[in-house]
């Protein structure tokens, strides 16, 4: 009996990556009924992780009153699994660009305390084991915003109490950790972070990241000036060098935040959800792979969930269904990819391929049957 893993991104604006594996499960049992088919949804840390982890865990969306990146009052969402003491946060939640108009935008001005707040709400909860995904920020402070929430304290040299925004990066003269939440140094925290821009320079978190932000260029310099005054002050006070850390500069150095507050390991977003899948032992004995995503071009080979299907695959045959694809036969051929399939070339254009994804995801994998695995 044959043994097919289905192991999929989202379609973004489309499916989930259930979704997608329920499609292709119904199209490949069209064809083939003695099949062991196990489905795995996948997830970069971004879109659709919360999904995916709801998939492996049964975990429980949760409402916490906590403020956005201007500190004003809102609710923010994170799922929790109570048997796994498992939480995983978007920092996007509390502390991302779509929760501010675009005249409001300044890097100076906001906060990750939401993300912070959150955190403290699941360790409240009793959680152990805490993901926080770290991707759609609106900031800028290297995590100081965060770690006041959990009770760290920042100081300018007139020992003025700081409140962790992007501005008070040049400030920042002494940390007191006096009053964190004793609870942290219990918790593993690991953050899906897919870039590896150091703290600051012309790679790093401001140069890069903060003129999306809404940063001018003169912004941009004040808080590129920041955060090495932050790393100067921390190496310091605590003998570390947040700067060459791969992914230091994400989130506006919230990377590198966490790594200092809450003693994280940076790590590929679809390598943690892997591991929570069990991915690597799930496919060991299977016979196909069948992944996909929406857009398959040259970025799917950058950290995306393709990527890290193909970091997995041994021996097994691989087949792709996308939405649509930009890739050459010999970008194709050189991945080693076994089958591939484009829904667009079953609809009469892109809307169409959007709005019936599922009804064009379950004939292509009927055919794929059909032809990819009963044929060979």
């Amino acid at each position: 009996m044959k043994k097919i893993v289905i192991a999929p991104d989202k379609f973004k604006g489309s499916l989930s990556g259930i979704e997608f594996c329920d499609a292709v499960e119904r199209g490949i049992k069209k064809q083939i009924e003695n099949v062991t088919i196990v489905k795995l949804p996948l997830a970069d840390g971004g879109d659709g992780t919360v999904d995916a982890l709801k998939f492996y865990t049964g975990g429980k969306l949760i409402a916490a009153a906590v403020h956005d990146p201007l500190l004003r009052p809102i609710q923010g969402r994170y799922l929790y699994a109570e048997n796994e003491k498992l939480a995983f946060i978007e920092m996007a939640e509390a502390s991302g660009i779509r929760l501010l108009k675009n005249d409001e935008l300044n890097p100076l001005e906001t906060s990750t305390y939401g993300t912070g707040e959150l955190i403290l709400d699941a360790i409240n909860r009793g959680a152990k084991h805490i993901l926080l995904g770290i991707g759609g920020s609106s900031t800028n402070d290297a995590g100081m915003g965060m770690a006041c929430a959990l009770g760290f304290c920042f100081f300018d040299a007139e020992n003025n109490l700081l409140e962790g925004r992007g501005k008070d990066l040049n400030r920042l003269t002494t940390i007191d950790t006096s009053m964190v939440n004793t609870e942290l140094r219990n918790i593993k925290f690991e953050v899906a972070c897919d870039v590896d821009n150091p703290l600051f320079g012309p790679k790093g978190a401001a140069p890069v990241y903060a003129p999306q932000k809404g940063a001018t260029k003169r912004v941009v310099e004040e808080l590129d000036a920041g955060l090495r005054n932050f790393n100067e002050k921390v190496e310091t006070q605590f003998g570390k060098n947040l700067q060459n850390i791969a992914g230091a500069g994400a989130a506006g150095g919230l990377g590198a935040g966490c790594v200092l507050f809450l003693n994280a390991e940076l790590k590929s977003g679809t390598e943690l959800i892997k591991s929570i899948a069990n991915f690597d032992e799930q496919v060991k004995d299977a016979d196909w792979i069948v992944t996909g995503e929406g857009k398959f071009d040259e970025q799917t080979f950058s950290g995306k969930v393709i990527k890290g299907v193909l970091d997995s695959r041994t021996n097994q045959q691989l087949a792709v269904f996308c939405g649509l694809s930009e890739l050459t036969a010999e970008q194709i051929a050189a991945h080693k990819i076994d089958y591939l399939a484009e829904i667009i070339q079953q609809a009469s254009g892109v809307e169409d391929s959007i709005k019936n994804a599922g009804k064009y995801l379950e004939e292509a994998a009927a055919h794929f049957a059909a032809k990819g695995i009963v044929s060979k």
